[in-house]
């Protein structure tokens, strides 16, 4: 049997052991994909006659695994190309020489990084290369700040709106109603916020708005819904998922092909980077390329709202057994 003494001794070597290795895997997950950004099979287009686009194909793929080059015909494939999300930019080879077409409004880190790179290597003569900016970012947000920094605080919110509806003992169609009533102001509030004051964010309003209360209800109901299945450790299991792995690869502060394997894919199957990349989408590329983070945002919602009721189904199914046996009169003998 265990004694008091024992008992703190296990709590004192826990917390000791637990905090170190927690802030271990804080550390990892945001110093890591940090530290070892560079493009990765980035899509990059390349317009022009194949005789004169080869020797720039040629530059362009000296960096092994660097970029993965889409061939286009002309200058307005390749920016119809970039209109619909396919490559983050494109070098045109026209008479007047390569010309680079961009979308800051994609990525403004992976616009600079084309500006720098694959203009110098893209130009034949050293003299540099002309850019256009077919998507460009918005003025107000020109290096993509404030959509980066938006990214935890609707973290945060998801995680504190699953973890009070638990709190307060909401269940079953009720939790699911609060839920979607919470998410929603989420979303008025937060567009109101980014396309109405702050002016950093440029496309139909109501889409934003839709977006922003998707991206919460994704996070908050899977807290909630994992709470109702598991109990307080389920809020802690999401919690540090979205925490640890959904905020530092969600790739919002450059592109998912920019971070290492496979923090840029695991990003994107989670509500943070889904949801960053959708509210790109809708904002600045008038919906290109929103099918599957929209997708990915509502698979997380209906599970996490389906977890929610079948945690009340089970609760009320395990109330009603244990009715029954305290109900049940005692059968005497003898």
């Amino acid at each position: 049997m265990s004694t008091p003494a024992h008992t703190h001794t296990r709590r004192l070597i826990a917390t000791v052991v637990l905090v170190p290795l927690l802030a271990t895997l804080a550390l990892w997950a945001f110093a890591w994909p940090a530290a070892r950004t560079a493009p990765r099979d980035l899509p990059l287009g390349v317009a022009g006659p194949a005789a004169a686009t080869a020797q720039v194909e040629q530059q362009l793929t000296r960096q092994e695994g660097a970029f993965e080059i889409h061939r286009y015909a002309d200058e307005a494939a390749a920016r119809e190309a970039i209109e619909d999300r396919t490559v983050y930019g494109a070098v045109v080879v026209t008479d007047r020489g390569p010309e680079l077409l961009t979308a800051s409004a994609a990525s403004p880190a992976v616009a600079q990084l084309l500006q720098q790179a694959v203009a110098e290597r893209a130009s034949a003569d050293g003299t540099g290369v002309r850019t256009v900016d077919v998507v460009a970012a918005p003025a107000n947000d020109p290096r993509g700040a404030a959509l980066n920094a938006s990214v935890l605080p609707l973290a945060l919110t998801g995680i504190a709106a699953g973890a009070a509806v638990t709190m307060v003992g909401l269940r079953g169609v009720r939790a699911v109603a609060a839920l979607l009533g919470t998410s929603a102001l989420v979303g008025v509030a937060a567009a109101a916020i980014a396309h109405s004051w702050l002016e950093v964010l440029t496309g139909n309003w109501w889409a934003e708005a839709a977006v922003l209360g998707l991206s919460t209800l994704a996070v908050s109901g899977t807290v909630a819904g994992l709470s109702a299945l598991l109990g307080p450790v389920g809020t802690g299991i999401v919690s540090a998922v979205v925490m640890l792995f959904g905020n530092p690869f969600s790739a919002a502060g450059s592109a998912p092909e920019m971070l290492p394997e496979p923090a840029g894919t695991i990003g994107q199957w989670l509500p943070p980077g889904a949801g960053t990349s959708l509210l790109r989408s809708v904002s600045y590329f008038d919906g290109a390329a929103w099918v599957g983070p929209a997708l990915t945002l509502t698979w997380w919602a209906a599970l996490g709202l389906g977890a929610v009721l079948l945690g009340s189904a089970l609760q009320g199914t395990r109330a009603k057994k244990g009715e029954l046996t305290t109900d049940r009169e005692p059968v005497v003998t003898g």
